[in-house]
């Protein structure tokens, strides 16, 4: 009997899994959005809080969601991780793949940044300067922070405004999130200084100051993926 309880609980738990993120899909709610507290989703959805809470380690799992302690849930991504449609997480050659990554972005986002700054609104600039404070702060406290930088870097997408670049948004992460892993001890003062200058360009509505900080900060971070490159490829031959 207590198998088929488990059972149970455990396909309501995949269920609400599920609506809940259907619910962020309907609404259109966009990364860094904070949900609602476990109270009032286990009211909407007619569920315990119980459930919920194992709904949202689901969803935290699938790179959906992202709990921060003492402050709430947010969304980080509209994407699960495990659809990955490029097939980027079977490439054993994980430095190749950074420097692959690194160059695609830099065919992509300068571009992007200076779409932002011509397209964005003011609300949204409200946004984007927290989200890069958000990245300054972990950086400067010694914390990782490696969420607050997907979500920067995908929130300028969504400020470009532009249909076809939303879907592009899950390549970003990905390149953000595999970057960032070789590169964040080497580039903590860079990445701060370069942030700033992309989010002044886009606040100025500045395109091709945008272009050229979004340049200048993808090109430090190709440096040091490339000496590593070099070093990892070293290493195998000796």
């Amino acid at each position: 009997m207590g198998q088929l309880s488990n059972i149970k609980n455990q396909a309501l738990t995949e269920r609400i899994e599920e609506r809940l993120f259907q619910y962020i899909l309907d609404e259109k709610l966009p990364v860094g959005t904070k949900l609602p507290n476990e109270y009032q989703l286990a009211n909407q959805f007619d569920v315990s809080r119980g459930t919920i809470r194992e709904a949202v380690k689901l969803l935290v799992s699938r790179g959906i969601l992202n709990v921060k302690h003492g402050s709430g849930t947010y969304i980080a991504s509209t994407t699960p991780l495990r659809e990955d449609l490029l097939g980027l997480k079977a490439i054993e050659d994980k430095f190749q793949l950074a420097l692959d990554l690194t160059d695609v972005r830099l065919m992509l986002e300068p571009a992007i940044a200076e779409m932002a700054a011509l397209n964005r609104t003011d609300e949204e600039i409200e946004l984007l300067v927290k989200y890069c404070d958000a990245v300054r702060k972990k950086i400067e406290a010694g914390a990782d922070y490696l969420n607050e930088d997907v979500i920067f870097h995908s929130y300028i997408a969504k400020c470009s405004h532009n249909m076809v670049v939303e879907p592009l948004i899950p390549i970003i992460d990905a390149a953000v999130i595999l970057i960032a892993n070789i590169t964040r001890k080497e580039l903590l003062e860079a990445t701060i200084e370069t942030h700033d200058q992309v989010v002044h360009c886009i606040i100025d509505q500045d395109s091709m100051g945008a272009r050229a900080a979004m340049s200048m900060h993808l090109a430090l971070n190709r440096n040091v993926i490339k000496q590593e490159y070099k070093k990892n490829r070293k290493q195998r031959s000796s």
